[in-house]
């Protein structure tokens, strides 16, 4: 299946980042998706739609390839946080987030369309923020660095580290959730030639308790919550 090729439905430099450790090539294309929640929809179930509809987006056209495709959001209060409009927005949403827990809900989806298949993923994280400072706001968003993403963070940003604790899935707050999209593509019947919970361990620098479950790895069952620093 890896001579046929793999894309990555998405045009994020951190999920192309997150992609290339699986150690397989691929090509990465943007599907052109409107993300808008549906009425009603719950957001567990938007994130899956949108997964699937950016990965059935760019089979049209490439019906050869093995299409993988992610969507990431925000959730506090029962309200979707998406990329924030502007400055002011991502100040709003900081705001919101600080000192308080909330979820990151991420779905993919590995499409086959060749044969057919088609695996969905949906991953839950519980996500704490650290009390950050009026001040700390405003140095982060005059970066940029919010602006495109959902909730108007990035975990991984080193001089602003906006979370406290997690309990789930680092890279899935990242934007792709390694381990599920491994065992997605294992679904449909493709091998990584990578062991993916170490690669990403050792990327993120963080212990991740979700891989356990996953692969099924050795280990006494825990609460999974992690301290991010």
């Amino acid at each position: 299946m890896l001579s046929r090729g793999l894309i990555l439905a998405s045009a994020s430099p951190r999920r192309r980042q997150l992609f290339s450790l699986l150690g397989v090539p691929f090509t990465s294309l943007a599907a052109g998706v409107e993300e808008n929640r549906g009425r009603g929809e719950k957001p567990e179930e938007m994130v899956c739609r949108l997964s699937r509809a950016k990965a059935e987006a760019l089979a049209r056209d490439h019906p050869e390839k093995l299409i993988v495709a992610a969507d990431t959001i925000v959730v506090v209060d029962g309200r979707v946080l998406g990329k924030p409009a502007g400055a002011d927005e991502a100040v709003a949403m900081l705001r919101k987030l600080r000192g308080r827990e909330h979820l990151v809900f991420s779905g993919l989806t590995a499409l086959d369309p060749s044969g057919g298949q088609r695996a969905t993923e949906l991953v839950q994280t519980t996500v704490w923020m650290r009390p950050y400072t009026d001040e700390e706001i405003s140095r982060y968003v005059a970066s940029g660095d919010p602006l495109d993403k959902a909730g108007a963070y990035a975990i991984q940003h080193r001089e602003f580290s906006p979370v406290a604790y997690i309990q789930g899935c680092y890279a899935s707050v990242m934007g792709l959730p390694l381990c599920h999209l491994g065992r997605a593509l294992g679904r449909l019947g493709l091998a990584l030639p990578v062991d993916v919970p170490r690669v990403c361990q050792d990327f993120t620098g963080h212990r991740c308790f979700v891989a356990e479950v996953t692969f099924s790895l050795a280990g006494r069952p825990n609460s999974g919550l992690m301290e991010v620093q």
